[in-house]
């Protein structure tokens, strides 16, 4: 038929029609896939553009929205993304977060926060209450240190030598020897001891025993040894004063000047001058504050009352000490040991003037003369004597014990009437509540 197409022709050229649309839309779809894909391998390395990802964002919710939309229509009118923003995945850092507020505080980390965390799991501790760090009530109370005994050697200035003043027996200058540049004094026995090497020592044996207590009555004992001693030699060691002093439990320390250095001569020294006295037990005050530790104490050992011990030459510092040193109120007792070889007015006077102390005197057969003789002055002067040491020491109680053979002059520091008489003596004070010394320890038996 003319004009008529053949129906073969037309089946081919219906497929090539089919066939080029599906190479068109081949082709669109590998363009629209390559053209992405490229922008994003041409932007690999860069920082995302803030603008692109917020567009992005935005759309890729416009789109999930459609699609969701389409699916289901009922879902239309419903918030399906929201939230998933630039701000919201990019959120700008807030003032607080950077810098805690008053109330707030960093985290405090420990060592162990940054250690390895071990694999096993460690059994649980039961929790423990919290430690104090302080109380007002402590479990345990406080318990002082015990203190050991102090001896020690100070050196003082009013102490009694050197000594450049006069002798008041002679009234001329105690250094009355000269060789060179060296001055010495001549001694009753016509021996010279040399100033440098004899009188020159103005140190003083100190001893505080551990049971001392300033704040309790007590008393200070006053040494002066005899001749041809030093303190560390003979007081202290062979002698046994500080430990007389220690072990009779009493509330007493210890002075003892050094006199002549190991010499047969019994000058006082700066003791023979008026106030002599005072002078040493005011210097001794303020040593003594601060060797117990209390500065403040100064006053108590200023006003402490005092107990005069004369052994053999010590009889003469003792004597005038009684008679010029200016303090005698403050003292409480004299004792005697084997020293009475003279200047017994002075030891009369003081008796007589002070019925509210007390005085002991012990001698051999070298000092008995002198003692008698002493006796017999007080009993001339109406007052009562008692000749042993049995009873209690009170004020006003005047003793003269006499010990037999057997008891050396050497050794009557450390055994007279009984051992160690100076610790019998003190012990027989804090007996006696008038006599203003307390027992603050057990008397020691040796």
């Amino acid at each position: 038929m003319v004009g008529a197409v053949p129906k073969s022709r037309a089946d081919g050229r219906a497929d090539r029609t089919m066939s080029g649309r599906r190479g068109r839309a081949l082709r669109i779809g590998l363009i629209s896939a390559l053209v992405p894909m490229s922008l994003t391998l041409v932007q690999c390395g860069k920082a995302p553009n803030p603008a692109t990802l917020a567009a992005n964002s935005q759309a890729n919710v416009q789109v999930v929205n459609q699609v969701v939309a389409k699916t289901n229509p009922q879902t239309t009118n419903q918030q399906v993304a929201s939230g998933d923003t630039f701000e919201d995945r990019f959120p700008a850092p807030q003032f607080r977060e950077r810098f805690p507020s008053a109330s707030e505080s960093f985290l405090q980390r420990q060592m162990s926060d940054f250690s390895p965390k071990r694999a096993v799991q460690q059994q649980a501790q039961p929790e423990q209450a919290p430690y104090k760090v302080a109380s007002l009530a402590p479990q345990v109370p406080y318990q002082r240190p015990q203190r050991e005994d102090l001896t020690t050697l100070v050196s003082m200035k009013s102490s009694a030598f050197p000594y450049f003043g006069n002798n008041p027996a002679s009234d001329a200058p105690f250094l009355n020897i000269s060789k060179g540049d060296r001055r010495g004094h001549r001694s009753y026995s016509g021996r010279v001891y040399w100033q440098d090497e004899t009188y020159s020592d103005s140190r003083v044996l100190v001893h505080v025993p551990e049971h001392f207590d300033v704040r309790k009555p007590g008393v200070i004992v006053l040494f002066f040894h005899g001749n041809g001693a030093t303190l560390e030699r003979d007081v202290r060691d062979r002698q046994l004063v500080p430990q007389q002093v220690t072990d009779s439990g009493a509330n007493a320390i210890l002075l003892a000047p050094q006199m002549a250095v190991d010499a047969a001569d019994s000058s006082a020294g700066k003791f023979w001058q008026a106030g002599g006295l005072k002078r040493f037990m005011e210097e001794s005050a303020s040593h003594l504050a601060r060797l117990t530790g209390d500065p403040n104490s100064a006053r108590a050992f200023a006003n402490m009352p005092i107990v005069i011990v004369g052994y053999s030459g010590g009889f003469l510092p003792t004597a005038w000490s009684l008679e010029v040193g200016g303090i005698s109120d403050r003292v409480r007792g004299v004792v005697l040991l084997d020293a009475v070889y003279g200047e017994m007015d002075k030891f009369a006077s003081w008796i007589e003037s002070h019925r509210s102390g007390f005085f002991v005197s012990s001698y051999t057969r070298y000092t008995a003369r002198r003692d008698r003789e002493l006796m017999s002055m007080l009993r001339q002067k109406g007052i009562s004597v008692s000749e042993d040491m049995d009873g209690p020491l009170r004020p006003g109680s005047v003793v003269f014990v006499e010990t037999g053979e057997g008891i050396t002059h050497r050794d009557y520091v450390n055994r007279a009437w009984t051992q160690y008489p100076l610790k019998d003596v003190l012990v027989k004070m804090a007996a006696t509540p008038a006599l203003a010394l307390t027992r603050v320890a057990a008397a020691a038996s040796r």
